[in-house]
């Protein structure tokens, strides 16, 4: 039987600037498995002469979001694909959140306002703030954080995404997360490989920007307990039989005496930071060749 041929998922723009591709195909090279990036929008063809499919670095879906979901449950027909399309169509709206919240999950309080729903100042008020951002979305775009006595920017900001067909989100700012930062714990088949923390990313009231930068000083972290314990109890709480084969789950801290609560849980495209964490490369190709091991068997 020859090596599993792998397909590592990426777009135009995750071919330009996806750290993690060269060593996530290094790695997978070196596991004996044949593995080449292609663009999830390639020609359909491709995808049935894989044993196995990969998403990593598809960073332009979220602007072409029901085409991307009809690409992933079109090539779940051909091959294996791995986070598998039920998933990836679960993940892609982050109305998750309440539903994780509701499985037991320490999830930051999200109250979601539909097209049509209406949207009143009294919920856009608190005592540190909150955040609005879109529930479909990608490096915190089209995303901002709004002050105390702000409720009335916050609505304006809500009503333009409602405007726009989209669903809004409206959060508490937790401000621990400015001393504090967000941490990122990652995990391969389940088992957690690394953990970073990064800087806090809206730390300007009442700016969108779109334009910064998505992980500001991304450093190695060692969790404590409680966050992977928080971080467990999330991906536990998956619609899904089985681990991921990759996840980040996103942490701050917000909870009762300053305990960690999930902010949001990436199993689709996320920045696994493979580059900061010897050897990570190496544990998510084990992981890959497991599965192609399990594809080509089945």
């Amino acid at each position: 039987m020859g090596a599993a041929r792998v397909a590592v998922v990426t777009s135009g723009p995750g071919l330009d600037e996806d750290t993690d591709l060269p060593l996530l195909l290094g790695s997978l090279r070196a596991a004996g498995l044949s593995a080449e990036p292609v663009t999830w929008d390639a020609d359909p063809g491709k995808w049935g002469g894989f044993d196995l499919a990969v998403i990593r670095s598809t960073w332009d879906y979220v602007g072409r979001l029901d085409e991307f979901l009809a690409w992933a449950e079109a090539t779940a027909r051909v091959t294996r694909l791995w986070n598998p399309a039920p998933l990836v169509r679960w993940n892609s709206d982050k109305r998750y959140l309440p539903e994780l919240a509701g499985r037991g999950v320490p999830v930051v309080p999200t109250r979601c306002i539909a097209p049509g729903e209406p949207c009143a100042e009294a919920d856009f008020d608190g005592p540190h703030g909150v955040v609005v951002k879109p529930s479909v979305s990608a490096g915190a775009r089209d995303t901002a954080r709004y002050a105390p006595g702000r409720a009335a920017d916050a609505v304006r900001h809500a009503r333009m995404l409602l405007e726009q067909g989209r669903t809004a989100l409206v959060q508490p700012y937790l401000p621990l997360v400015e001393e504090e930062g967000e941490r990122a714990l990652i995990f391969f088949a389940g088992t957690f490989s690394h953990a970073i923390r990064k800087q806090a990313l809206l730390t300007e009231p009442g700016r969108m920007d779109n334009s910064r930068v998505a992980h500001p000083g991304a450093a190695l972290h060692t969790p404590t307990e409680a966050e992977l314990r928080t971080a467990l109890a999330a991906l536990e709480a998956v619609p899904a039989p089985g681990a991921p084969l990759f996840a980040r789950v996103d942490l701050v801290s917000g909870g009762g005496a300053g305990e960690p609560v999930l902010m949001e849980l990436e199993l689709i495209e996320p920045d696994l930071f493979l580059g900061l964490a010897p050897h990570a490369a190496d544990r998510l190709a084990l992981a890959v060749a497991a599965a192609g091991r399990e594809a080509t068997a089945g």
